[in-house]
């Protein structure tokens, strides 16, 4: 791990590309709005494609913005050095995604009404993607064999930290009724299910027709397709497109072409002992 490539944060590591101490610190006191709609996620658990959801869900099916918009501006991460450039051109409501705990919250989560959606995914598939990812993000270092980047993985020296710090940190909030938890899983099993279900969290209790319409523009075809989504517009020197695609598969389960019996048996071990004492029930199996 080269120290140069990352900062710490709060014990945690974020690459310098995208974050400095004065987003960092942007982050900490912004203010958020009583109609903010939040996306959180650990590092390749659906980020994206919470990216393309939120404003279709929000603005009730304009596909305006997520054909003319990058991403990255169209629903910036809270802790990136874009919040600041563009957070004034947001529509109202605006939707933001963020891969912090909740512990490194601003107050003014709490304080406002804000509503977060949590989105977790099997952290067997979570790693298999950020394994891809290390090989073609040129910020990232290089992730070594696949037995190896499970250790790393599992100790937590990566980006954001520990998976189960993440899950847990989320599943202790004070938000109430506030957040709603999904999964990857749900989403690629029934999106249509799932956006209605965020539809009633986010109070917009969209049509038929429009939850359709926002499934169809947002299946992983689509979006593989979309410029504005697919990151193909950041350059190569940043992320390299030939060694692995930015949007891969779109799959849940894809784990099961990578694990070995003796990686998953110590995968596996690892996540339960470390959730154990914990009063939720992970949604999938480990094993």
């Amino acid at each position: 791990m080269t120290t140069e490539m990352f900062l710490s944060f709060h014990g945690l590591l974020l690459p310098k590309e995208i974050h400095d101490p004065e987003s960092l610190k942007f982050a900490q006191d912004f203010r958020f709005k009583d109609n903010d709609a939040l996306a959180v996620t650990y590092p390749k658990s659906g980020t994206i494609w919470m990216q393309e959801i939120l404003p279709l869900v929000l603005n009730g099916g304009d596909l305006t913005p997520v054909q003319t918009i990058a991403n990255w501006d169209r629903v910036p991460w809270l802790e990136e050095k874009r919040l600041a450039l563009v957070v004034d051109q947001l529509p109202n409501p605006r939707a933001m995604v963020t891969h912090l705990p909740y512990h490194l919250m601003p107050p003014s989560l709490q304080t406002s009404r804000a509503k977060v959606i949590y989105v977790m995914r099997n952290p067997k598939d979570v790693l298999v993607s950020s394994y891809y990812f290390h090989q073609m993000a040129a910020f990232l270092q290089d992730p070594g064999t696949f037995g190896e980047f499970m250790n790393t993985f599992l100790e937590g020296k990566v980006l954001f930290g520990k998976w189960t710090d993440h899950v847990k940190s989320w599943r202790h909030t004070e938000l109430g009724d506030r957040i709603l938890y999904l999964t990857y899983e749900e989403m690629v099993e029934d999106l249509p299910a799932a956006l209605r279900r965020l539809s009633v969290f986010l109070g917009r209790n969209l049509s038929e027709e429009v939850i359709q319409k926002i499934a169809e523009h947002c299946s992983f075809r689509n979006m593989k397709a979309n410029p504005m989504s697919n990151f193909s517009l950041v350059p190569n020197e940043y992320m390299d497109s030939k060694k692995s695609p930015f949007l891969r598969k779109g799959l849940a389960g894809d784990w099961k072409n990578h694990f070995s019996s003796e990686q998953l048996a110590k995968f596996s071990s690892v996540i339960k002992k470390e959730l154990e004492n914990e009063d939720f029930c992970l949604p999938w199996s480990l094993d």
